[in-house]
């Protein structure tokens, strides 16, 4: 074997053992929180701490449900996330494509402005949206859970940056050949910048999922509680259980998992794409 041919098998081990370390060093947390949720309660703080359970104690899981409504909160967390996700999906998408395709006067520093309204923090805008909530009589409801975040300027930028890298011809063809815009963004448009959707509806459903601030200032009883909350109430429940504290957390967090695995392709090829374009 040539030097050239050892160094690059040995830089290639190098790699692998690197990203071994690392994909280790960030599922260890997950793993012994699956671990914790399976132990008894003597096991709990036995030392060296458990990293496979003896005895898996299933009914942890059982005694989380019974102690909040979990999946309550998973059902009010979907809604909620699943409103945001396809809101922002649909106004981003039309913003983006009135910023990419439509001419109208002053649309550069529109943008710009829109741009800048990402440097305003959100803490900042949490008081005024509360009133303004509060006020319409949106608290404790979908609505209000939904409401602040149906559009961003994050995801109009990501998706504006997509349709701007289409071929500018293309648009004008459609257009003459009689194509509405409307149907230009539905059929051709938006198929094409699959990849930017996808990971702006992966994006946005994850952030909100693991809200918790929001959703505990707007809704007032149990049954519009979310998730994070719910977890909190379980841990105020049970101080010292932790397995029952961990059973909770892996029943929350399982449905995130199973959308993360699912769209996993969609959204590294959302977040590389145009990457080596310079």
């Amino acid at each position: 074997m040539s030097k050239h041919k050892f160094a690059q098998v040995l830089g290639k081990v190098a790699l692998y053992l690197l990203l071994t370390i690392a994909a280790i060093a960030i599922l260890f947390p997950l793993y012994t929180g699956f671990v914790t949720s399976l132990l008894s309660a003597k096991n709990l703080d036995t030392y060296p701490p458990k990293l496979v359970p003896l005895d898996f104690q299933w009914q942890n899981y059982k005694e989380a449900l019974r102690m909040a409504p979990l999946l309550r909160f998973v059902l009010n967390s979907f809604i909620q996330s699943g409103g945001v996700m396809i809101s922002q999906l649909v106004l981003a998408s039309l913003a983006a494509f009135a910023f990419a395709f439509l001419p109208f006067k002053g649309k550069q520093f529109m943008f710009m402005v829109f741009l800048s309204t990402m440097m305003i923090p959100w803490e900042a805008t949490i008081i005024p949206n509360y009133l303004f909530i509060q006020k319409i009589g949106w608290d404790d409801t979908y609505l209000g859970l939904i409401a602040p975040f149906m559009a961003t300027a994050f995801g109009t930028f990501l998706i504006r940056q997509f349709f701007m890298s289409l071929p500018k011809d293309l648009y004008d063809a459609a257009i003459i050949d009689g194509c509405s815009n409307l149907r230009y963004l539905l059929t051709i448009a938006a198929p094409l910048a699959r990849p930017a959707l996808g990971t702006l509806a992966v994006y946005s459903f994850l952030q909100t999922y693991n809200q918790y601030f929001w959703p505990l200032l707007i809704t007032n009883s149990t049954n519009m509680r979310t998730v994070q909350i719910g977890i909190k109430m379980l841990q105020e429940f049970e101080r010292e259980a932790w397995n029952v504290v961990m059973a909770g957390v892996v029943i929350v967090m399982i449905p995130t998992l199973v959308l993360f695995v699912l769209a996993n392709r969609q959204l590294i090829r959302g977040l590389t794409a145009g990457a080596l374009k310079g």
